[in-house]
């Protein structure tokens, strides 16, 4: 199959190495990375089974290599492309197939090699969850979540040495009710429901967790804790539930939405059914998101080596919201914990 790629992780998949201004080839059994000279040392040093090949204006250089090829036929991912790049190739008499995730789609199965860089990101990871916690018992006193924030992509980053997966979500109280909440000027106080959903990278690879907790001065990131408010410890206790079931229960061979059914039948027995407004999870890999989708919709078949979050949530709108999130991997046909 011939193909084009211009995101990043996309290409790095393909040679070991990509740029923020790149083009991958693949045409037949030639393949070519695309870069301007800025990156022209790192590209000739690291690109794998590809060659390089150096210009300022690489659509202009990508069309003529197209051309000179002679293909019929190239496919194409269109969530890749803006229409002033993609445009650039229209005149060529190429065939150009559209296939939506084209990448994701070929990275679905991690590698053994993979998975170990994975384990090794979500380690990175909880040794950043640890700084946060210490840096948030120092100086909540006077922290919103603005502050807040900052302290968890500094110590998340173990302060720079390591590539966030996403900025922090750092959430307190009602602010948590929103899912992808943004900070407030909301100060942490004890007794106070506190969630946060962060990762790191290792070697591009990223890590993805989430854990909702009372926050007082001996707080930890458990999943087992206690809320003054009954409300807040039942749907805690549902979603710990769900969590841990939809776990337990994934198995290869099954389809991704009927992992989501499991933890979404639980919470909504429980009466919150309304209030869990996103799929139980999603891939992990070099993007943040990947396949396959833990959702409602989702008719992939869970195979081993592939790798996915389970985070089911409750989220009461002016009130709190929680979620819980770990990532697995399906091995010997069952999920385990990463």
């Amino acid at each position: 199959m011939n193909y084009i790629h211009k995101n990043e992780n996309a290409i790095y998949y393909e040679c070991g190495y990509s740029c923020d201004n790149a083009i991958f080839l693949k045409l037949s059994s030639e393949a070519f990375f695309l870069t301007d000279p800025r990156y022209e040392i790192e590209a000739k040093n690291e690109v794998l089974n590809a060659k390089v090949v150096i210009d300022s204006n690489i659509l202009k250089k990508a069309k003529k290599i197209l051309k000179k090829s002679g293909i019929k036929k190239c496919s194409y991912d269109p969530k890749e492309w803006d229409c002033f790049s993609f445009e650039h190739f229209k005149d060529l008499g190429i065939k150009w197939e559209a296939k939506i995730s084209l990448s994701h789609k070929k990275r679905i199965i991690k590698t053994p090699e993979e998975i170990t860089l994975l384990e090794k990101a979500v380690e990175a990871g909880k040794e950043g969850f640890k700084r946060t916690k210490e840096l948030f018992l120092e100086t909540f006193e006077e922290a919103d979540e603005f502050k807040l924030t900052q302290l968890a992509k500094d110590a998340m980053s173990n302060y720079g040495k390591l590539e966030l997966s996403f900025d922090p979500i750092v959430a307190i109280n009602e602010n948590a009710s929103k899912p992808h909440a943004k900070p407030t000027s909301k100060i942490l106080k004890t007794k106070d429901l506190l969630l946060m959903d962060a990762g790191v990278k290792y070697k591009r690879y990223c890590s993805d967790r989430t854990r909702t907790v009372k926050f007082d001065y001996e707080f930890e990131w458990d999943k087992v804790q206690k809320f003054k408010s009954k409300t807040i410890q039942k749907a805690y206790d549902t979603v710990l539930k769900a969590h841990d079931k939809a776990i337990k229960k994934a198995r290869a061979g099954m389809r991704a939405k009927d992992i989501d059914k499991i933890a979404r039948e639980i919470i909504h027995k429980a009466g919150f059914g309304k209030y869990f407004v996103h799929s139980t999870g999603h891939g992990v890999g070099l993007d943040i998101h990947e396949l396959p989708l833990i959702s409602p919709k989702s008719k992939t078949v869970i195979e081993d080596g592939m790798v996915f979050t389970i985070e089911p949530g409750i989220y009461i709108e002016g009130e709190f919201g929680v979620r819980i999130e770990d990532m697995v991997v399906i091995e010997d046909g069952k999920a385990r914990v990463l």
